[in-house]
């Protein structure tokens, strides 16, 4: 959707059982569920989040779904 080297706005669908493995980016991150839920890791914290969340993930902080 945007891409620049400061900055990145990509839609991402994971089906029921797929992840984003876990990954660190130069640049913060933000996510927001358009629907379902699933589970969110950013360092070492594991939280359940569902529709409409919005979830901030600092740089060269580790996280997957």
């Amino acid at each position: 959707m945007y891409d620049d080297e400061k900055a990145q706005v990509i839609h991402i669908v994971l089906k029921p059982g797929e992840r984003l493995r876990r990954h660190v980016t130069p640049v913060d991150v933000v996510f927001y569920v358009l629907e379902g839920e699933g589970v969110v890791e950013i360092g070492g914290e594991r939280r359940r989040v569902g529709a409409h969340t919005l979830i901030e993930s600092r740089a060269r902080i580790p996280h997957c779904w």
